[in-house]
């Protein structure tokens, strides 16, 4: 059975077992189809607006009292991105990043090792820190450059979408997905690096081998553009090597941290009052730069699903599927069903929806979710916020990157990583 197959094999069982609690159905499923559309016609809601609702709605119409509706929110998972995203901005307000990106476009002579040096540092800066701040800083930049060398940022500016996504999956604190799947499951930080690696590192070597079969005869092509070129929509923040070393000294010791008992969402959080507690940067500089909206959005799922788990229709689903005969717990059709319900919904949505409903309490179960939503989010522009991320700031540059220009690359680059993540399951397994 197809991943599509099977996720419309469950949204039938879903409505089948609707004398459950009908009211708590209607309301996830019109919260969940909010987040496929991402906007409600006639209105100004976005996704975060949607699920905010819908977690309203859940609570007064779910029958539970407000103290079990908050105790569905996992906090740590909250406060562990909350402190990462400060740990972040440290560093984006250093320039870190947009020194790499500035070295990197001094690079421009070699396209080809241009292309591996830009996807090797946007994965390794992705798997440590912010993904979508990454594809924020480089987009800019890199763009400009290759303008101004005539050269086709197009395969260019994927290939930042693309590796952000992959690197995002060697750790277990390199998206918002993954630090909530590693929470949830509870996942040690060195035991995800060591079973996760070796599938992220084929998907990097696989994407940057597509990217330049399929692009290296156009590097110097005509690019479409929506304009005239522009200067970058954000300018460089400058440079400063002291706090830069601050900020890697502390994320070091971070890192190091999360390899013993302490709570990893306390070590971040006092990463975070060090880098609060700052001569240079003001607080509301460093607070400006965290995504408030992502961290609503997840407390709002939490509840959505939460509500929905607790009135019993995540185990009737599981239980009909079973009946059908395709079982979550087969890692190659969790591989399919996450990456495809991703591409559908969002893959934050989507890893909350199969918290629920798949066996994380098996490990390889949770490395292979964390695995197939990251890599499968370069499958369309939609995918993933780094890929809108990169689109966006391409065309303030009066760069276009179509839909077409995005799946021709994306789409091989995604399959071949999913088979590389399939075969590395059963290998493993």
């Amino acid at each position: 059975m197809t991943a599509l197959s099977a996720i419309s094999s469950l949204f039938f069982h879903l409505f089948h077992w609707a004398h459950l609690r009908p009211t708590i159905l209607v309301i996830f499923i019109a919260t969940y189809l909010g987040i496929a559309i991402g906007r409600v016609p006639g209105l100004k809601l976005d996704r975060t607006g949607i699920v905010i609702l819908g977690a309203i709605a859940m609570m007064v119409f779910g029958g539970f009292p407000i103290t079990q509706i908050m105790g569905f929110v996992n906090w740590p998972t909250i406060l562990l991105l909350f402190g990462f995203f400060v740990i972040s901005a440290q560093l984006r307000l250093s320039g870190l990043f947009d020194a790499v990106a500035g070295s990197l476009a001094q690079r421009l002579g070699n396209p080809g090792g241009f292309l591996m040096l830009l996807m090797i540092a946007t994965a390794g800066l992705s798997a440590f820190l912010n993904n979508d701040i990454v594809c924020f800083v480089f987009t800019p930049i890199v763009g400009a450059a290759l303008l101004s060398r005539n050269l086709n940022p197009v395969p260019f500016l994927i290939g930042i979408a693309v590796a952000s996504n992959i690197g995002a999956a060697a750790t277990s604190v390199g998206n918002a997905q993954n630090m909530m799947i590693a929470q949830v499951a509870g996942l040690g930080f060195g035991h995800y690096v060591l079973w996760c690696f070796p599938p992220v590192a084929f998907a990097l070597l696989c994407a940057f081998g597509v990217i330049w079969v399929l692009s290296h005869r156009h590097f110097v092509a005509q690019v479409a553009t929506a304009g005239s070129p522009s200067t970058p929509a954000v300018a460089p923040r400058p440079f400063n090597r002291g706090h830069t070393l601050k900020g890697l000294l502390i994320l070091v010791v971070v890192i190091a941290l999360f390899f013993t008992s302490l709570p990893k969402e306390l070590v971040a959080l006092t990463a975070a009052g060090i880098h609060l507690a700052s001569r240079k940067f003001r607080t509301e500089d460093l607070l400006g730069l965290v995504d408030w909206s992502l961290l609503v959005l997840f407390m709002g799922l939490f509840v959505v699903t939460g509500v929905f788990q607790e009135t019993g229709y995540g185990v009737q689903a599981m239980q009909g599927l079973a009946r059908m005969g395709l079982h979550l717990q087969s890692l190659p059709t969790l591989v399919g069903v996450t990456a495809a319900l991703s591409n559908l919904i969002n893959n934050s949505a989507a890893v909350m929806l199969l918290l629920k409903v798949a066996n994380v309490a098996h490990p390889p179960a949770a490395y292979v979710l964390a695995l197939a939503n990251s890599l499968g989010g370069s499958f369309f522009i939609l995918g993933s916020v780094a890929n809108i991320i990169v689109v966006e700031q391409a065309r303030a540059l009066s760069i276009d990157i179509s839909f077409r220009d995005f799946a021709r690359l994306g789409i091989p680059v995604t399959l071949v990583a999913l088979a590389g993540l399939i075969g590395w399951v059963a290998l493993v397994t």
